[in-house]
Parts: C-alpha cells; sequence; structure tokens
C-alpha cells in the first residue's frame, strides 16, 4: 500500500518537475519604445483603424499593450529560459586572425 502512495507521489512530482520547466511562463518586460513596435505591426498585420494604445503594466514594469480595438499583447517566456549566446563580433576575430601573423 505504501509503494502505491509513493509511486503517485513520484509520478505527480515528475509531472508537476516536467510542466514547470516547460509551460509555466512569466511576464517578461518591454521597453516603451518595443511596446510602440509592436503596436505598429499589430495594426499592419490586422486591418486596424485604432488611434490609441495603453501599456499593460505589471508592478513598474511594461509587459504589453492593449488596443483600441481590444487585441492585448502580453510578453511571456518559459521561467527556465536560455539565455541568448553571447556571440562574437566577426570583425574582431577577422582582426585577431591577420595580428597573429
Amino acid at each position: 500500500m505504501i509503494e502505491i502512495i509513493a509511486l503517485i507521489i513520484w509520478a505527480g512530482f515528475a509531472t508537476y518537475a516536467i510542466w514547470y520547466f516547460t509551460m509555466a511562463k512569466h511576464y517578461a518586460p518591454l521597453t516603451l519604445n518595443e511596446a510602440k513596435i509592436l503596436w505598429k505591426i499589430h495594426k499592419q498585420t490586422i486591418p486596424c483603424h485604432s488611434k490609441m494604445w495603453r501599456e499593460i503594466r505589471r508592478g513598474k514594469k511594461i509587459v504589453g499593450f492593449e488596443c483600441e480595438c481590444g487585441y492585448k499583447h502580453i510578453q511571456k517566456r518559459p521561467i527556465r529560459a536560455n539565455k541568448p549566446s553571447q556571440t562574437a563580433n566577426p570583425q574582431l576575430s577577422i582582426i585577431r586572425e591577420l595580428h597573429k601573423a
């Protein structure tokens, strides 16, 4: 009996861990300029004739916008997201190679 309960608890924990690392999301802050650009993209892709939009805030940070037409965009990302890799400037690599010779 105790083995069945332990198995159920472990299965529930594994399910929760998989959900947490793949599906759980949190709000990602946007700058005012990014929100304006996203609103302009919304207006171009959808025939939207609105003239105004408002910021959606969580705390002191902008996380999205709401258009007059009723469209809402909220920026979210997974809780466990990898940071973008830092790529070296290709021109610097070429300069370093030239100075080695």
